[in-house]
């Protein structure tokens, strides 16, 4: 475990690559209703839930075939 601190000069937003990994990771979790609320009492039952959330992500990628894309800005639709 790495505590990632900003630098004492720093004014400002700025981004911090670990910190950035653990929170997109906690937004995958927090994508999974059950994981959304802390409705676990058991902490090995939570633990167990975080892990299916993982495994689903985990088998979304490993099934796409592609590397993830976001998606680009619409195209307006004009009706004449």
């Amino acid at each position: 475990l790495e505590i990632v601190r900003k630098d004492p000069g720093q004014r400002g937003f700025q981004v911090q690559p670990k910190r950035w990994a653990v929170e997109r990771t906690f937004s995958w979790l927090t994508a999974h209703r059950r994981l959304a609320r802390d409705y676990e009492t058991s902490p090995a039952h939570s633990e167990s839930m975080i892990r299916w959330a993982m495994i689903g992500v985990m088998v979304r990628r490993l099934t796409r075939g592609r590397p993830a894309q976001r998606p680009g800005p619409r195209p307006l639709c004009l009706l004449s």
